[in-house]
């Protein structure tokens, strides 16, 4: 859990960074009940499979787990249930005329707490292709052996 300016991420989704190629992004607030919030504070959510959907004029958050918070007994919530995504109406405008467009997707890539407040960064997304993926590797390898060479000569 890093913290940078007042910022303290609450959760990653760096494999979304690997599987798609992040075009947009776009800082929305989440609608959460009282025992979602005390758990995603102490980190346990996980946005591995999670996806936004435009519905209806507002936009979805699915497959986002929030663990049971242990405290809560009888008034816990449900850790894979739905939850309501907060933006202004121009974004969610843009973002329906964006997301009707061929391969594009929403998904979110981190939840951080900003001014005491849980918000969701969301990505306007478009899938890679394996060879994209092949080629993201060999990069990430590069660069990984030019830093262990240049601390290598210090």
């Amino acid at each position: 859990m890093a913290k940078t300016e007042g910022i303290k991420i609450l959760a990653d989704n760096r494999r979304a960074r690997f599987k798609y190629h992040l075009l947009d992004t776009f800082e929305a607030g989440i609608v959460l009940t009282g025992s979602e919030v005390k758990s995603a504070k102490a980190g346990q959510i996980q946005l591995g499979d999670a996806y936004a959907s435009l519905n209806n004029g507002e936009i979805w958050l699915h497959n986002a787990h929030i663990s049971a918070y242990l405290q809560a007994n009888r008034q816990n919530h449900e850790p894979m249930s739905v939850r309501k995504l907060l933006l202004h109406r121009a974004e969610i405008d843009k973002l329906v005329g964006k997301t009707r467009e061929k391969g594009q997707t929403l998904i979110p890539t981190k939840v951080y707490l900003k001014n005491g407040r849980i918000k969701v960064e969301i990505a306007l997304a478009k899938g890679k292709q394996d060879h994209d993926k092949r080629e993201t590797i060999k990069n990430r390898e590069l660069d990984r052996e030019a830093r262990q060479a240049m601390m290598k000569r210090e």
